[in-house]
């Protein structure tokens, strides 16, 4: 960046969390309000009010969340100190206590009519979570896609095109589900992934919809990308078909209560925009208002990083002068117009706001600008923390640039490359035939795979078995110790009140000598702190 003085004092500037004092405001403040002045109680109420309009805007994390939120550790039912936790062995019967654990409250409170499909046809579950099985087609069946040998599980991605680098989450999930398959884990059935290659094209992803609900007999679906999602989640919503942590994080599938059928996995990319600004309100205080350019894939997934940094800039002219975005063609071969666009503007501050080869690019293009030279820092997404795929072919260009990475690790990390876990997964992946060098080959085995297991495996043990109600009663339950997160970020969500599974990130900078991402200063976790969004593209985000 500027200079190495300048790089010294952004990593000693970084600011360090307070602990969790309220995510969403308290009911204190407002009973203290009320003995306050009429002027005062008015201030409140507006301020109160700000804070909700931005929250809902965002579909993340607010401001004072944010600001906030630090380190925590993650209360669960059981507790991961009883267990040999240093070995993969022991990791294991942690994760089987804690699966026993949901599985025996899941089970009381459906035996005790409290949870489970009522006599109304209503499934209900915590925290006031309900689907009205009424709207179902009239040939839904709840074992739909489980016959006796197989769990038929569909995957929509991009194995083709800008994109085609996110395929190899497919094949790294499938690789973790025949590990398991091997071992029995589901009795006498075995978890079958049938995957379809969309190219990172809505529209063909709504034809591979139709093709594997009315043709393929599958349980669940899981799709990658914003516009893909955002392209089928109404029908499967309306076909009752669970799609569970789809690989995208758009803050509009944290909607439990309009489309309860659909969850997200990673930090909302709304979040993720809050977090960029609050980085450069604390670490570039000597500079402010800054002037942002943010490189815009030019569609759905773009279009929510980009309203939610602007909702952030609207809110805080004192830290952001001006925000300059600057959209491209997700399918478009090179970058240089749009960088050379934004270099024009001569941003303090560059935000990658885009996906898969063009995350290379921006970092290619930067360099080639001479824009490093003169920022004070850039930032990719964290969607693109994959270093075999997005950083180490940018070569020492790739070197100090920052990354809000949403809290997960990388298997080809250097930090974490000898790690139990991280162990387990790379050897699984080379028994399985797949290079451990491509780390999102790791991703798909871990981040996804992972969560995905577990909730099957809780499913299964519910009364009346594997069905697509229980599976969606155990997803909505689901709280964990997800062993690809860095320690201090909690996993789950609650019912109809909590549809984010992940609320918390790291920041860290890329050493390219090293390959390595470096955490810098704290882990902000909010669990529990961003409202749920139903998405209203028309005006605005989330409502």
């Amino acid at each position: 960046m500027k200079s190495k003085s300048a790089f010294l004092r952004l990593l000693a500037l970084f600011f360090a969390f307070a602990m969790v004092a309220s995510a969403c405001g308290s009911d204190d403040d407002s009973s203290s309000s009320s003995s306050s002045s009429d002027s005062e109680t008015e201030a409140a109420e507006s301020e109160s009010e700000e804070e909700e309009e931005d929250s809902s805007i965002g579909g993340g994390l607010s401001q004072d969340a944010v600001e906030n939120a630090a380190e925590n550790e993650t209360v669960l039912a059981v507790d991961k100190a009883d267990f040999d936790t240093e070995t993969i062995e022991g990791l294991m019967e942690y994760w089987a206590a804690n699966r026993a654990s949901i599985a025996a409250e899941l089970t009381a409170k459906i035996e005790a009519g409290e949870y489970g499909v009522g006599e109304d046809n209503i499934l209900r579950g915590p925290a006031g979570f309900e689907i009205d099985m009424n709207t179902c087609p009239s040939d839904w069946n709840n074992q739909n896609g489980i016959t006796d040998t197989e769990i038929r599980i569909g995957h929509t991605s991009a194995f083709s095109g800008n994109l085609a680098a996110y395929g190899n989450l497919g094949y790294g999930w499938e690789a973790y589900a025949n590990y398991l398959n091997e071992a029995g884990t589901f009795g006498e059935r075995d978890v079958v992934l049938i995957m379809k290659d969309d190219g990172y094209v809505a529209a063909q992803t709504i034809e591979f919809i139709d093709e594997l609900i009315e043709s393929e007999n599958v349980f669940a679906i899981n799709t990658l990308g914003s516009p893909n999602t955002m392209a089928v989640y109404d029908k499967l919503n309306e076909e009752c078909v669970p799609q569970p942590f789809v690989m995208t994080g758009h803050p509009a599938w944290g909607d439990p209560v309009n489309h309860p059928w659909t969850s997200g996995l990673q930090m909302s990319y709304s979040t993720e925009a809050i977090l960029w600004g609050t980085w450069i309100k604390q670490n570039l205080a000597d500079s402010l208002p800054v002037t942002v350019a943010g490189l815009v894939m030019d569609n759905d997934f773009g279009l929510a990083y980009e309203l939610g940094f602007e909702a952030y800039t609207e809110a805080n002219p004192d830290v952001i002068a001006e925000f300059v975005p600057v959209r491209h063609d997700p399918a478009a071969p090179t970058l240089t117009n749009e960088v050379t666009t934004i270099a024009a503007a001569k941003p303090d501050v560059f935000i990658s706001m885009t996906a898969g080869n063009p995350c290379l690019l921006a970092i290619q293009e930067v360099e080639a600008a001479g824009m490093l030279e003169t920022l004070e820092a850039a930032f990719t997404p964290s969607v693109c923390k994959g270093i075999a795929a997005y950083m180490a072919p940018a070569g020492m260009a790739a070197d100090g640039w920052w990354i809000a990475g949403g809290g997960w690790k990388d298997t080809t990390d250097a930090n974490h490359i000898d790690e139990p876990y991280i162990k387990f997964v790379n050897e699984t992946l080379t028994a399985a035939g797949l290079d451990q060098s491509v780390s999102l080959y790791g991703t798909g085995f871990a981040e996804y795979g992972w969560p995905n297991m577990e909730v099957i495996q809780i499913a299964q043990e519910l009364p009346g078995g594997l069905t697509r109600t229980n599976y969606i009663l155990s997803l909505r339950s689901f709280s964990g110790d997800h062993p690809f997160l860095l320690d201090g970020i909690s996993f789950g969500a609650n019912g109809a009140v909590d549809g984010y599974f992940v609320e918390g990130s790291d920041f860290s900078l890329f050493d390219a000598e090293a390959q390595a991402w470096n955490i810098v200063g704290d882990l902000v976790d909010a669990n529990g702190g961003s409202p749920n969004c139903a998405w209203d593209k028309d005006n605005g985000g989330c409502r």
